[in-house]
This record gives structure tokens, sequence and C-alpha cells, in this order.
């Protein structure tokens, strides 16, 4: 399995790349080490970012407080922090979606 993500202390470091202006908000595979997310919202006023945190919190299943950009809030390839206690979770959606 690839691996778009790295744990770092009590956090897990996921890389994201993120699609937006798709018809709907989904998960798209794994390419190039970064989970691919469609989002859709428009590049604009933080639109997206909003869109993938949101979602990424519903299908983690925790409160969007707890998850936090380490990098890329500008640009299409990010980096997201999510709490280790979710790891679970996230391998459960990389098994499906790799």
């Amino acid at each position: 399995m690839k691996s778009c993500f790295r744990i770092d202390g009590d956090k897990i470091r996921l890389e994201i790349k993120a699609v937006p202006g798709a018809s709907k908000t989904e998960f798209a595979g794994i390419k190039d080490d970064r989970l691919r997310i469609r989002l859709a919202a428009a590049p604009e006023d933080g639109k997206a970012n909003t869109e993938m945190l949101n979602f990424l919190s519903k299908a983690l299943g925790c409160p969007k407080r707890d998850l936090q950009f380490l990098s890329g809030e500008k640009s299409r390839l990010k980096s997201v922090a999510i709490p280790f206690e979710r790891k679970p979770q996230l391998e459960k959606i990389l098994v499906i979606y790799n």
C-alpha cells in the first residue's frame, strides 16, 4: 500500500492533493503518495479548504477543530494533522481508495 501519511508524535501527517471545482466532494484515490480529494467548492476565499476539512472530519469521525493545516493552505498540495486516535478510520479509507 502506498503511504500518504506518517506518524508525527501524537498526530498523523496526511499528505493531500486537493482538486477543487468537482461536481461532488469525494476521495479520488492515491497518487504520488498523496490522497486525492475532489472538492465541490471553488478555490477562492478558503471555500475549498473549508469543504475539505468538513469532509475529512465527517469521514474520520472527529470534530473539525481537531484537524489542522500544516502546509499548503493556498496550494493544491496540502498537509493536514489528524489526531493519532483516528488512524483506524484513516486506514479503512486508504484501503478502499488505494
